[in-house]
């Protein structure tokens, strides 16, 4: 990492309106703060064991392994967590700093899978804050299921109608809303990406997985994995798991991107394939854009992907060579999605469907001895009713 506090390399920063300079220093300093609290931590610690089921298991997928032919396939099964994805470790320490240190009132947030606004909505549940959560109006139709369970958790969804009526218009009304309220009010953004310091801190919350991943390997196979799988849509499961391997050279580590329709049709969110570097809502990292630095419209059948630009320590980590990156498309991750379900009994979200359709790929070109994990993300439960309008349109996708 560069000297430069908030930066990866040249990437990061803190580029925002004068106006929430103060909330985001004043994050920092509970942050910092927190991560030598002891009482803090071990409340933390604690939520995480007994609310939200950690450590969640580490799966040898036998049957899926067999099927691919080559290296062995475990499972970093954060579906298991309680709200069915990763989102819960970071919404949760970003609460109970919102409540315990920095005293507020009420929380906002974005989402475009759902994920994390129902993650923040439990969060919000738990601690006795309010909780108003901004979401696109697509996302909001995609993923119908998800905006119920966060009403039900006590949480006002608010959609937005503007632009792409997806997640990156729901972050511009989140940090609107932020400027006008920050006395009162803590902006859980979900992932490693934004203003510093969102990147440092939503790393420290989800580090949990990598670490959980690396003692369990090597309980399970006495030695290190050959290679890390993960989607990047911001890149909060990716960074969590990296983050306890980065040191090991051996690792090899492949962060998949949304590959929408193809990188030539334009419809995609693979920024490390069809962009550039930019500053985008509050740090420099790689933005789709065009010649003029207008955002350009992004395409995933996954919400969670869908996004133009991605977070700095990725864009980092891309530059040093030390993680690669490669992205699946639309029709790869449906298929995958269908695979997992029916060679494991395990429906994965289509997020973590591009990271799966990356092992269909590689796996079978590795010796039987190499080992992968992949980081399943989340569930499907919220992506089955989309899969199936998907391929009631599109027959070539229908199970023989």
């Amino acid at each position: 990492m560069g000297s430069k506090r908030g930066y990866f390399g040249e990437y990061g920063g803190r580029f925002v309106p004068e106006t929430l300079m103060p909330a985001l220093e004043e994050l920092e300093r509970a942050f910092l703060k927190a991560k030598n609290d002891r009482n803090f931590i071990a409340e933390f610690e604690s939520l995480l064991k007994e609310y939200v089921g950690r450590p969640t298991p580490l799966y040898f997928a036998k049957r899926f392994t067999e099927y691919l032919g080559g290296a062995k396939i475990y499972l970093k099964r954060e579906d298991l967590a309680h709200t069915g994805a990763h989102k819960i470790n970071n919404a949760l320490g970003q609460a109970l700093l919102a409540k315990k240190l920095m005293k507020k009132e009420r929380i906002i947030a974005e989402t475009g899978a759902g994920q994390h606004g129902v993650a923040t909505a439990t969060g919000a549940a738990l601690t006795g804050l309010k909780c108003d959560i901004y979401m696109g109006t697509e996302d909001i139709r995609r993923q119908n299921l998800n905006v119920f369970r966060m009403n039900l958790l006590g949480a006002r969804v608010l959609p937005v109608d503007t632009g792409s009526k997806t997640l990156k218009d729901a972050i511009n009304e989140a940090l609107r809303d932020w400027t006008t309220n920050v006395r009162t009010t803590h902006y859980v953004l979900g992932t490693v990406f934004g203003p510093h310091p969102y990147p440092m801190l939503v790393r420290f919350f989800q580090s949990i997985i990598g670490r959980e991943a690396r003692k369990q390997i090597l309980k399970k196979e006495g030695r290190l994995p050959s290679l890390l799988i993960a989607c990047v849509g911001g890149g909060s499961n990716s960074i969590g798991l990296f983050s306890g391997f980065l040191r090991d050279k051996e690792v090899k580590m492949i962060g998949v991107e949304a590959g929408g329709k193809g990188i030539e049709s334009g419809l995609h969110a693979a920024r490390f394939a069809g962009g550039a570097k930019g500053i985008f809502q509050g740090c420099l990292s790689y933005v789709l854009e065009d010649e003029d630095g207008n955002i350009l419209q992004t395409h995933s059948v996954s919400a969670g992907l869908d996004y133009a630009s991605v977070g700095p320590e990725h864009a980092y980590l891309k530059d040093t060579g030390r993680v690669q990156y490669t992205y699946a498309t639309d029709d790869e991750a449906l298929k995958a999605f269908e695979l997992l379900s029916n060679f494991e009994g395990i429906i994965p979200a289509l997020e973590s469907a591009h990271a799966v359709a990356e092992a269909i790929k590689i796996a079978p070109k590795m010796s039987k001895d190499a080992i992968i994990i992949i980081n399943l993300s989340g569930r499907g439960d919220k992506d089955v009713q989309e899969v199936a309008r998907i391929k009631g349109e599109d027959s070539s996708l229908r199970s023989e």
